[in-house]
């Protein structure tokens, strides 16, 4: 009995197991769904900040660059060195140790011992203003912080400045530029003492020494001069120089017609027909064929400064002369000094005057109508009465003339005279240049013949 029930325990056991062998598979529980996470961000660490380089002032790049010691002592000692390291921009044309040492023997001695001369020499060679060496290239001068230009000029490759060549170019610093040259520039002197150094001046100089008028042209100025040279006085008639050496007021005069009161460069002269003197006279000024004459002679050298001025050497003295002799000699009124010629009025214009011209030029006759002018040369009394009605007793400058509405000429009749867009008409000729003074009154050029009004 306790057999069987063994042997239907296991029956029992065996039949459970192949029941749930044959019974469907539960299905498999649902995977758990992946959460994928957020990647963490890393802390980055913050970049380190790279320095702001140093600027480097035009003082700091002549330090470092260790050519310049002389320079840079010499800034110091003339207490430049925060001037130089300010914003500027400057431009610096710097001489090196070897320029400096080509000066005579002492004179970098003897300069850090005068201040005043030191600074006035260091700021000679510095230029306001930023000027690369391509626009260097561009320029006849520049004017410097010292307040005298110095001079460029290019030769094939060679830039100079005044005598210096420019060996380096463009050094670039955060305030400005440096230019190197191979000697010191020294600042010149003044007008006299330029003239004196030259050597081709020894009349000039003692023709100034005689007539008083050396420390005239030692002062302030500026003044512009048009300085003959020895070989200039030398073409004068025999006799004349000496004559002159033993008439100071009339040496004097013929000087002071040589001076301008101002700074004229070369530039400035040839965009002004007349030029006002110091003795009181007009030069008048000329282009022709490339050559600038002034009063008929020819400037053969411009721009040479000295720190109270500029001089521009003339092959010829130019002496002050009348109103007739002024209009010969200028070359544009022949047709006009012919008919005075004819009509017997050249010495009345030779008088003393004073009389006002207002002068037609040679292109001003020819827009006459075809053979007017020899119709007047064979009618003395007409042609008079033209040509006095050109002129007005007494010395009547342009400043004077824009404020009349009429002038009474010599003729017995008036002239009109109005101002329009800034231009002066007489009757209805223009004026084209004005104020040519003369020793014995003044002419204004015009471009149209005036015709007195028939009774």
């Amino acid at each position: 009995m306790k057999k069987i029930s063994v042997v239907s325990l296991s029956l029992f056991v065996l039949f459970a197991l192949v029941l749930a062998a044959c019974a469907p598979a539960a299905p498999a529980p649902e995977p758990m769904p992946v959460v994928e996470e957020e990647p963490m961000e890393e802390a980055m660490p913050e970049p380190t900040a790279m320095p702001e380089p140093e600027p480097m002032t035009i003082v700091d790049v002549a330090v470092a660059d260790g050519r310049f010691t002389t320079l840079t002592t010499a800034l110091t000692e003339a207490g430049l060195l925060d001037t130089l390291q300010g914003d500027g921009p400057f431009t610096v044309f710097a001489p090196t140790d070897e320029a400096f040492a080509m000066l005579p023997e002492g004179t970098v001695e003897a300069l850090l011992a005068d201040i005043p001369a030191l600074t006035e020499i260091l700021l000679y060679h510095v230029v306001s203003g930023e000027v690369l060496a391509a626009d260097v290239m561009g320029l006849s001068s520049a004017e410097t912080v010292a307040g005298i230009p110095v001079k460029i000029s290019v030769d094939g490759d060679k830039v100079m400045i005044n005598g210096a060549q420019v060996v380096i170019t463009d050094v670039m610093a955060d305030n400005g530029v440096i230019h190197v040259i191979d000697s010191v520039l020294l600042p010149p002197g003044d007008i006299v003492d330029v003239a004196v150094a030259d050597g081709r001046f020894n009349t000039l100089a003692t023709a100034l020494t005689e007539a008083g008028l050396v420390e005239t042209l030692k002062g302030e100025g500026p003044f512009t001069v048009f300085a003959p040279t020895d070989d200039a006085f030398a073409k004068l008639p025999e006799g004349t120089i000496e004559a002159l050496l033993a008439d100071i007021p009339a040496l004097t005069d013929i000087l002071l017609y040589h001076v301008a009161a101002g700074e004229y460069m070369a530039s400035d002269v040839i965009e002004m027909p007349v030029i006002q003197t110091a003795q009181g006279g007009s030069l008048i000024v000329q282009v022709m064929d490339g050559k600038v004459m002034i009063n008929g002679a020819e400037v053969i050298i411009t721009d040479v400064f000295a720190s109270n001025g500029v001089i521009h050497v003339i092959d010829s003295v130019v002496l002050p002369q009348d109103i007739v002799d002024t209009a010969v000699a200028d070359g544009r009124f022949n047709t006009l000094a012919t008919a005075l010629t004819e009509a017997g009025l050249v010495e009345t214009l030779k008088g003393e005057g004073p009389f006002t011209v207002f002068a037609p030029t040679d292109d001003a006759f020819a827009k006459l109508p075809e053979g007017t002018i020899e119709a007047l040369l064979a009618d003395i009394p007409s042609l008079s009465n033209i040509l006095l009605y050109h002129v007005v007793a007494g010395d009547v400058r342009a400043d004077a003339v824009v404020e009349l509405e009429s002038a009474d000429t010599v003729n017995g009749a008036p002239v009109t005279i109005k101002v329009m867009d800034g231009k002066v008409y007489i009757n209805d000729s223009q004026v084209i240049i004005a104020d040519i003074v003369t020793t014995n009154g003044v002419i204004h050029v015009i471009d149209a013949v005036l015709l007195p009004p028939q009774n």
